[in-house]
Formats: C-alpha cells, structure tokens, sequence
C-alpha cells in the first residue's frame, strides 16, 4: 500500500469511529425514547464498521445481526408495544449530572493514564484469511448441539413474544 492508501483508510476509519460515538452520545442525550433507540442502532451500524476496518469480519457481521437485528428491534417493539408512553409526564432530568461528568473525567484521565502507561507491540500478527468459514464449520460440525439448542431457544422466545405480543379481543 502506498502512502495515500494508508491515509485514505486512516480518514476512513477515523470518520466512521467519530460516527459511533456521535451516534452513542446521541442514544444517551435524546429526549426520545424512540430516537434513543435509532441511534442506538446506527451506533451499532457504524461499530460494525469499525470492525471491518480491523479485518474483524465475523464480529461485524454477528455486530449487525445481533444487536441491531435483535436486541435494537426488541427494544423498539417494546417501545411501539407499550402504550401511552408518551402521554405519562415522564420526570426527563437527571440530578447526578455533575457527578456523572466528575465520573466521565476520572474514567477519561485513568485510561488515558492505563493506555499512555503500556508497552505496545509494534509486531502485527498475520491476520488469517477465511474466519467465517472457520467459524462457520466448527458451528455446524463440532459445536451442532449448542447451535440446534440455541435456535430452538430463540423460536421458543418467538413464538412467546408473538402470543404476548397480539391483542386479545374479548367476545
């Protein structure tokens, strides 16, 4: 890779990373809920990104169909799901938010401190090629009972959520 190359990716990555945390301090600040919920997704969505930056497949793939697939949906079925929500006068403010900065801060100095203090190796390991497809057949061959158990778990949570989740209509 030449020069510009580099360059380019590192502007690439920087802005997608910059995305992240401007979607995460969205999804902590927002008066909505709902938005809260959206920019937790896209959060996700960019973080995913990052990890493809890292040559990270597998993890940016399980990052999108994990957490923005399930756990992100699920909160705004919850959120659809319940009613009057909005209606309630709902208290939105915080009383701790100067200790929560004093908190932020503190994190901020020790792990700038942690980071700053540690010997990083400048070896890189080889990154190995085909880490979903070594992934993919240790699921289906080795481990088959675990993944069979897992995906009857989650239909049974399907299935629970459907019949939670219908109106009951009295006759």
């Amino acid at each position: 890779m030449n020069w510009a190359e580099l360059f380019s990716t590192a502007v690439a990555f920087k802005l997608i990373a910059l995305v992240a945390v401007v979607f995460a301090i969205m999804a902590v600040t927002l008066k909505n809920i709902f938005h809260c919920a959206l920019a937790l997704a896209a959060m996700f969505f960019a973080l995913s990104g990052v990890f493809i930056f890292l040559d990270a497949d597998f993890l940016a793939v399980v990052q999108i169909l994990i957490y923005v697939g399930a756990i992100v949906i699920l909160m705004i079925f919850a959120i659809v799901l319940t009613e009057r929500i909005t209606s309630e006068s709902i208290k939105q403010t915080n009383q701790l938010l100067i200790p929560s900065f004093a908190l932020c801060a503190a994190l901020l100095v020790g792990f700038i401190y942690i980071i700053r203090g540690t010997v990083w190796s400048s070896q890189v390991p080889p990154i190995q090629a085909g880490t979903v497809n070594v992934i993919g057949r240790q699921l289906l061959s080795t481990h088959l009972e675990a993944f069979e158990v897992a995906s009857v778990l989650l239909l049974a949570a399907l299935i629970g959520a459907v019949f939670l989740g219908k109106e009951i209509t009295k006759k």
